[in-house]
C-alpha cells in the first residue's frame, strides 16, 4: 500500500508564494501519474497539476493556476513539489497529493492525508 504524505501548506498573504511536497513511500517510477487536487469548502475536489511520469513526464496544469504554478518530481527522494507563486484568496483550499497505478488493466489510486492552504488579507 503506497502512503503520501503532504507538507508545506499553511498560511500566505495574497500575492504570496508556497511551496507544498509529497513524500511517496513507493517508487514515482511506479506511477502512472502523480500530482495535485485541491478542494475547498463547498466544492469538489479538483486538478491544480499532473506529471504522467514516462520518457517525458507530461505536465498538466488547471487553466486556474498556469503561470502560477509549477509541478516538479524528485525521483531520488520520491517526492512531488508545488510551487505556488501569486496566490490569491481563491486558492485557499485542502491540497491533496495524489497518484495513480496501473497494473493488469486495473487502475488503483492512492491519496494523502490533505494539507490544508490559507490566502488572507
Amino acid at each position: 500500500q503506497v502512503q503520501l504524505v503532504e507538507s508545506g501548506g499553511g498560511l500566505v498573504q495574497p500575492g504570496g508564494s508556497l511551496r507544498l511536497s509529497c513524500a511517496s513511500s513507493g517508487s514515482i517510477h511506479s506511477f502512472n501519474a502523480v500530482g495535485w487536487y485541491r478542494q475547498a469548502p463547498g466544492k469538489e475536489r479538483e486538478l491544480v497539476a499532473h506529471i504522467i511520469t514516462g520518457v517525458r513526464d507530461r505536465t498538466n496544469y488547471a487553466d486556474s493556476v498556469k503561470g502560477r504554478c509549477t509541478i516538479s518530481l524528485d525521483y531520488a527522494k520520491n517526492t512531488v513539489n508545488l510551487q505556488m507563486n501569486s496566490l490569491t484568496p481563491g486558492d485557499t483550499a485542502v491540497y491533496y497529493c495524489h497518484a495513480d497505478q496501473l497494473y493488469i488493466g486495473q487502475k488503483y489510486d492512492f491519496w494523502g492525508q490533505g494539507t490544508q492552504v490559507t490566502v488572507f488579507s
